[in-house]
């Protein structure tokens, strides 16, 4: 559900907003201009799909409770229900914030990295257009996504799973919060706590997610990224 609607919305206004900030020859437009645009239909993207994300993330957690402990929900739909009963509709949005800073963030660096890359190798005369060069260009894109959303990653994770009392939460009181408090106990490094296993996730994801959006385009007529 989350990756469905968020990924759709992110990847669908990609184009469309790298147009409209003048770019009008793939191969030769500024990188600041793919930044925006992913940054932008990231953060869209996410904003509409943090109940999923949500509930994601909290399910997730209840996996790593003691035996004797009871999980918060039984299944998504319980989730959903749950936490609109308990915590209102804005409970949904536990951790928008931190969760719009990271999709805007993995697009404005994701998309963007996987374009420019491509069109790199292009300009060259590197490689040619290709699967070859999908691949290429998808890895470079998921070793630098790792590198900019494992802290983010860290942060919303601990925001949305934090005991709440009433609307606030009892361990941080928002983003910047968090960070200053993980770097006061555990160092910057606390920041990338888990960094392997992400790069491990999101490489391959990448990889596949751009290869499966290349062949789609092919298929359907319309021209690579």
């Amino acid at each position: 559900m989350r990756e469905g609607s968020y990924s759709t919305i992110r990847f669908g206004a990609y184009e469309p907003l790298k147009r409209l900030f003048g770019a009008t020859d793939p191969a030769h437009t500024p990188l600041w201009k793919k930044i925006c645009a992913g940054a932008i239909s990231g953060a869209i993207g996410s904003s509409i799909a943090t109940p999923t994300d949500l509930v994601k993330v909290r399910m997730q957690a209840d996996a790593k409770l003691k035996p004797d402990q009871k999980p918060r929900y039984k299944n998504t739909r319980s989730a959903f229900v749950e936490i609109a009963r308990t915590e209102g509709l804005r409970g949904l949005y536990t951790g928008v914030g931190p969760t719009v800073q990271r999709a805007a963030i993995l697009t404005a660096t994701q998309i963007p990295a996987y374009d420019h890359t491509k069109h790199t190798l292009l300009n060259w005369g590197v490689m040619e257009e290709g699967i070859p060069l999908h691949i290429t260009s998808s890895m470079i894109a998921g070793f630098l996504v790792a590198l900019t959303t494992s802290p983010v990653d860290v942060v919303k994770t601990r925001v949305m799973n934090q005991k709440k009392q009433g609307m606030a939460g009892t361990l941080y009181t928002g983003s910047w919060n968090c960070i200053r408090r993980t770097i006061q106990t555990e160092g910057p490094l606390g920041l990338y706590k888990g960094f392997i296993p992400n790069w491990m996730r999101i490489g391959p994801h990448t990889v596949v997610t751009f290869f499966i959006f290349e062949q789609l385009r092919k298929l359907v007529g319309m021209a690579p990224v």
